[in-house]
C-alpha cells in the first residue's frame, strides 16, 4: 500500500506538472485574434493564382460559384484563364485602336469578367486549365513580358500601315501560352458550346453590378471608375458611404456572396495574421493601462505597437471624406480582387467580414482572411453584387 501511495502521489503530482506546463503554452500561443463565424456563406475550394496578376478573374469566378450555389446550382469550378485568355485578346484591341495610350497590362476588373462571360460564355476549370506553357501552376512573367512587347512593337507601325495579321499573331501567343479557345466541350455526359454553358448555369451578367463611394461625383449615378485597371472604362453606380455599408450588411445577413476590390498594400493588412484593421492612432484605448505613456510616445512608436497585431485594438470611424482623402492621394489603389463570404465577431465583439482569397490553401486561416469593417469602408475601391443583394430603397434610388 505504501508503494501504491507513493506512485499514486508521483503520478498525480507530473499529471499536475503537465496541466501546468500545457496551461502556460496555451497562454503563450493564443490567437491574440478569436473570431466566432456568424453567417457564412457556402463557397467551392480556394484557388491559386500563383505568380500572375489574374486576382481579378480568380476573385469574379470565386464570386459567381458562391452565386450559383446560391441559385440552388452545383459547385462547379469555373476557368478563370479561360477568361483571361479572351479578355487579353480585347485589351490588345482597344490599346493598338487608343495608340497605346490605354492601359495594357495584365492587372482587370469585376466588369471583365462579366463582359467576358456575355460575349464569350464559360466552361468548367477542367475544360480550360491555361497552362500550356510547361508549369503547373500559373506562372505569367512570361507571358505578360511578351504580350507587352508585341503590342508595342505593333503601334510603333514600323510599315506605316497596320497589317491585317497583326491581331491573329497576338492571338496565338495567346493559344501557344493558355490554349485556343473551346469551341464546345463534353461536361457531365452533355455536350455544351462556352456560350450554351453560361446559360444552363443561369449566369446572366446584366444581373450584377458594380457599386462604389466616391464623393468626386454624385451620388445614385454612374461613372466611369477611375482606376488603371479600367481599362475596359466600366461604370460604377456611387453610394454615399452609409448606403455603401447598409448594402454591404444587406447582402452578406442575406446569403448574397460581395465580390471584393481593395488595396491590401495597407500596413492594416496582414496576411500571415490572417486579419486586416485601421488602428485609430488618437483614441486612448488603444494605450490599455499606461495612457500617459501613450501621450507621450511618437507616432511612429504608437505605430509600432498598433500594427505589432497582438490584440484587438480601437479602430478608426471611417468617414466619407477619410475614404475620397486616401483615393485622391493614392494611399487606397485598386490592388486585389477577393470575394466576402460571411461575418465574424472577434473577443470584443467587433464586426468582421471572411474573405476568400486566391492565393492558395493556406496561411492562417487555409486560404481566408478576416477583415474589420472598418478596413473594408475604408480601403475598398468596388464591390460587385446580384441586384437582388441591394436594399429595395438603395435599389430605388439607383433606378434598379
Amino acid at each position: 500500500m505504501k508503494i501504491f501511495r507513493k506512485f499514486f502521489v508521483l503520478v498525480a503530482i507530473a499529471i499536475l506538472f503537465a496541466s501546468g506546463v500545457t496551461a502556460q503554452e496555451k497562454t503563450e500561443t493564443a490567437d491574440p485574434y478569436v473570431f466566432t463565424n456568424i453567417r457564412e456563406i457556402k463557397v467551392t475550394p480556394v484557388k491559386n493564382q500563383n505568380r500572375s496578376s489574374t486576382c481579378w478573374s480568380f476573385s469574379g469566378l470565386a464570386f459567381l460559384e458562391s452565386e450559383l450555389i446560391r441559385m440552388g446550382k452545383p459547385a462547379i469550378d469555373l476557368s478563370p484563364m479561360y477568361v483571361v485568355r479572351n479578355i487579353y485578346s480585347m485589351k490588345a484591341d482597344r490599346y493598338v485602336r487608343f495608340n497605346g495610350t490605354n492601359n495594357f497590362g495584365p492587372g482587370g476588373s469585376f466588369f471583365d469578367v462579366m463582359e467576358a462571360i456575355k460575349r464569350f460564355g464559360i466552361v468548367p476549370m477542367e475544360v480550360y486549365p491555361g497552362l500550356n506553357y510547361g508549369e503547373d501552376s500559373h506562372v505569367h512573367g512570361e507571358l505578360d513580358a511578351v504580350t507587352k512587347a508585341y503590342v508595342d512593337a505593333v503601334i510603333k507601325n514600323p510599315n506605316k500601315k497596320l497589317s491585317t495579321a497583326w491581331k491573329k499573331g497576338f492571338d496565338g501567343i495567346l493559344d501557344a501560352y493558355l490554349g485556343a479557345n473551346p469551341s464546345s466541350f463534353s461536361y457531365n455526359g452533355k455536350s455544351y458550346t462556352p456560350e450554351a454553358f453560361a446559360t444552363w448555369l443561369g449566369i446572366n451578367p446584366d444581373d450584377y453590378v458594380v457599386i462604389t463611394s466616391f464623393n468626386h461625383h454624385p451620388f445614385y449615378q454612374k461613372f466611369v471608375l477611375e482606376l488603371p485597371d479600367n481599362w475596359i472604362h466600366g461604370e460604377a453606380y456611387n453610394l454615399p458611404l452609409a448606403d455603401f455599408e447598409k448594402l454591404l450588411d444587406f447582402a452578406i445577413d442575406n446569403g448574397y456572396p460581395v465580390a471584393w476590390a481593395s488595396d491590401v498594400s495597407d500596413k492594416g493588412f496582414n496576411w500571415s495574421k490572417g486579419v486586416a484593421i485601421v488602428p485609430d492612432f488618437e483614441d486612448i484605448e488603444n494605450a490599455g493601462s499606461d495612457k500617459e505613456r501613450w501621450t507621450q510616445l511618437s507616432n511612429r512608436q504608437k505605430e509600432r505597437s498598433l500594427y505589432s497585431f497582438e490584440k484587438p485594438v480601437k479602430e478608426m470611424v471611417i468617414t466619407q471624406e477619410l475614404r475620397q482623402q486616401a483615393f485622391d492621394n493614392y494611399q487606397t489603389t485598386d490592388d486585389h480582387g477577393m470575394v466576402l463570404v460571411g461575418k465574424a465577431k472577434d473577443q470584443l465583439g467587433n464586426t468582421f467580414f471572411k474573405v476568400k482569397n486566391s492565393w492558395g490553401a493556406d496561411g492562417k486561416y487555409n486560404g481566408y482572411f478576416y477583415a474589420s469593417k472598418a478596413f473594408v469602408l475604408y480601403k475598398t475601391t468596388n464591390i460587385m453584387v446580384h441586384k437582388k443583394a441591394i436594399p429595395t430603397d438603395i435599389a430605388k434610388k439607383l433606378g434598379l
